[in-house]
């Protein structure tokens, strides 16, 4: 992670979730903030490259899909749908 600059954010935690944090934090050797920080980065992170994908996926869809006949349609949609009884 690059050194950037910080910005200090108040937040409101249960005081139980905060005790658990600090212990799990101290069992990392690290802090809570430090622990809130990374997992921030790696939401924005996840969602970045969620919405990357969807437009990628977005932009393919709006292309269409060669399914094989060069846009030529030999049967009609009623003889796709035939049922033979």
């Amino acid at each position: 992670m690059e050194k950037t600059e910080r910005q200090n954010v108040t937040v409101s935690v249960p005081s139980g979730l905060v005790r658990q944090a600090r212990i799990i934090a101290a069992e990392r050797g690290t802090s809570v903030s430090a622990m809130l920080s990374d997992m921030l980065e790696e939401l924005v992170e996840s969602e970045h490259g969620y919405r990357q994908a969807e437009q990628r996926s977005l932009a393919l869809l709006s292309e269409g899909f060669d399914l094989g006949t060069i846009g030529d349609i030999s049967v009609s949609r009623e003889e796709l749908h035939e049922r033979g009884v």
